[in-house]
């Protein structure tokens, strides 16, 4: 399990934690995209847990049975919300977010800074998409400003690329 941990404020998180037990330890890659999108949410976010008086809080992301769960806590571990969310209506934008991303890294080892610009271009687009449709479906659960959710999109994307059953599941 990864954790991390920043400093301290009324809606915001202070911690952010994603289930590894299906990580290969071998990834470094991986590994370090990871902690560079768990460094960048917990440097700059806003999240507020609908009908809660304030945080910091902790958040952990899990996928069970071909959904994302989401488990919010108090920085002092006391439960707000735990949430099952459908991914289903991610799986277009994920897929084709995951191309891009591996269209973007084989531009790059080829060294063609002529594709770099319009493919980022593309990514940014869908990361757009994905974390506004984030946004929509947690918007009954929890609020969050449109970096917070492009964040959290970046580490679903991690996650998922990491799940190896949730990869065959979705195929």
């Amino acid at each position: 399990m990864t954790v991390a941990t920043m400093s301290l404020s009324s809606f915001r998180l202070c911690a952010v934690s994603l289930d590894a037990s299906f990580r290969s330890q071998r990834d470094s890659e991986r590994k370090r995209e990871q902690a560079v999108a768990i460094f960048d949410l917990l440097e700059n976010n806003t999240f507020v847990p609908v009908g809660h008086g304030g945080g910091p809080y902790r958040l952990g992301l899990t996928l069970m049975d071909g959904r994302l769960v989401l488990t919010v806590t108090t920085e002092k571990d006391v439960p707000i919300l735990c949430h099952h969310l459908s991914l289903t209506p991610f799986r277009r934008l994920l897929k084709d977010y995951r191309l891009v991303c591996d269209s973007y890294s084989d531009a790059v080892v080829r060294k063609v800074p002529e594709r770099l610009e319009a493919i980022d271009m593309g990514r940014r687009a869908i990361h757009d998409e994905a974390s506004e449709l984030l946004r929509k479906r947690l918007k009954s659960k929890v609020d969050m400003d449109q970096g917070t959710a492009r964040r959290l999109f970046t580490l679903v994307d991690i996650l998922i690329t990491q799940d190896v059953a949730y990869r065959a599941h979705r195929t």
